[in-house]
């Protein structure tokens, strides 16, 4: 068994602007590095004992996952500790787009991905199972190789929508079911077969920070096309 407490990465001000991120590089916002600051101080309080830490490498998780290292692990640095496998969704065409330029500018893909269907993707990007079968080879691979131990990985929503679905025995079709806060600290344990949670959506450490963009893909499909914070 191998205990990972997962992290979404901080906010961002394209949070704040609803646009889809995916694999575009954008650093966090000030309230994204307090974010992240207050995640850190949680965890050295709670004095967690975490053997290895693993990032996207992307820079809004860098930057998430700095002042963690600092806290539990200081004597590693972030450059060494970046696995690109554990990205966000690639969306291709309308990676950095907002969702009414989507909307405007392709219609066709914003109708097929109001679908949410596994075996669809905006143009040029991954399908939902292609993006599934990576976040989860992924997980599976660093479990092995730190097995018996406890791993902090900081990472993406689209990545803890993908964990959460396979640890609930959920199909990949359908809107996302779960809360999924920026730097959030998700608990789980991955064993032969199966992925168990153990906390999930904990932000009792983000208490008085400005109220965050919620993702809300059940509205989103409702309402023929609201926007999202973040995949």
């Amino acid at each position: 068994m191998t205990d990972i407490i997962l992290i979404r990465h901080g906010e961002t001000d394209w949070n704040r602007e609803l646009r889809f991120q995916g694999q575009v590089d954008v650093p966090l916002n000030a309230t994204g590095h307090e974010q992240a600051r207050r995640l850190a101080q949680r965890l050295a309080q709670e004095a967690v004992v975490a053997h290895h830490l693993v990032s996207s490498d992307l820079v809004r998780t860098r930057q998430t996952a700095q002042p963690v290292l600092g806290a539990l692990l200081p004597q590693l640095h972030i450059d060494n500790l970046t696995d690109p496998d554990l990205r966000e969704q690639n969306f291709g065409l309308v990676d950095g787009m907002r969702v009414q330029d989507i909307q405007h500018q392709h219609p066709d893909a914003w109708a097929r991905w109001l679908c949410f269907a596994p075996d669809s993707g905006m143009p040029g990007g991954e399908t939902t199972q292609q993006f599934h079968a990576r976040v989860i080879g992924a997980l599976q691979r660093l479990a092995q190789q730190h097995a018996g131990q406890t791993l902090v990985v900081v990472t993406h929503g689209g990545v803890l929508d993908m964990v959460w679905r396979t640890a609930q025995g959920l199909g990949l079709s359908g809107p996302r079911q779960s809360d999924i806060p920026n730097a959030a600290l998700n608990r789980v344990r991955l064993r032969p077969g199966a992925i168990d949670i153990l906390h999930w959506a904990d932000t009792r450490h983000l208490q008085g920070l400005p109220a965050q963009p919620v993702y809300d893909q059940t509205r989103l499909q409702g309402a023929g096309g609201a926007p999202p914070a973040d995949r």
